[in-house]
């Protein structure tokens, strides 16, 4: 059942389908996750710390998460850009898409912050971080996408 050589979904159809073997693949995700993961602990609380209110990091405007999502978003218009110009590999779409971008971009802390913003009485706060996150998400994904295309294709 499933699995030997007649077995469509794991021949090579299947790997050049994937770019590869999926043995390889899920590794790739997982080198991009180890590293965006941690990275967007690091910049998230890097600029929480910058921005800190008289009541603490997390008293302000939930900027951390604004930028690590934006900057998710630019890497991943880049990588999408040079997909576009052939520049990119289906492995370096899972090492950095997938992985990476996957990892640093959050959208349940935007969620739960702009929740958290609404609850405390900051209704216009709530608003603005969904109204920015969408518009300067878009906007990276799309000047990361037109940059790159514009240097490599």
């Amino acid at each position: 059942m499933g699995g030997g050589r007649g077995d469509p979904a794991r021949g090579p159809r299947c790997r050049a389908r994937t770019g590869g073997y999926p043995e390889v693949n899920w590794l790739l995700v997982v080198a991009g996750a180890a590293v965006g993961a941690p990275l967007r602990y690091l910049l998230d609380r890097a600029v929480q710390g910058r921005l800190a209110g008289p009541d603490g990091p997390d008293s302000l405007f939930p900027w951390g998460t604004f930028v690590v999502n934006a900057t998710a978003c630019l890497v991943l218009g880049s990588l999408a850009g040079a997909t576009l110009a052939g520049a990119a590999s289906s492995r370096l779409q899972l090492l950095l898409g997938t992985g990476l971008c996957g990892a640093l971009s959050t959208y349940s802390t935007f969620s739960y912050e702009t929740l958290r913003l609404a609850e405390r009485g900051r209704g216009f706060l709530a608003a603005a971080n969904v109204v920015m996150s969408v518009l300067v998400g878009l906007g990276a994904v799309h000047l990361g996408s037109q940059v790159a295309r514009q240097l490599l294709g």
